[in-house]
């Protein structure tokens, strides 16, 4: 499913499955907090996963994280 995730999706998703926070992820995006908000749910609900946990489990699992 990671296939159909904009770039900055996939950003957003490999920033989470490293242990970021949305707060530090929008610090180093220059993104506003609500924003990765969106990013992150438009991520779950493309991929049908709900947690970060989730989101972490696939993206390591897939090689999209170290």
């Amino acid at each position: 499913p990671h296939e159909s995730l904009a770039s900055r999706e996939l950003q957003v998703l490999q920033m989470i499955a490293k242990g970021r926070t949305i707060k530090e992820i929008a610090a180093e995006l220059a993104l506003s907090e609500k924003t990765i908000g969106t990013y992150r749910s438009r991520i779950s609900k493309k991929m049908g996963l709900a947690t970060n946990v989730d989101l972490t489990r696939y993206a390591l699992k897939n090689q999209l994280a170290d």
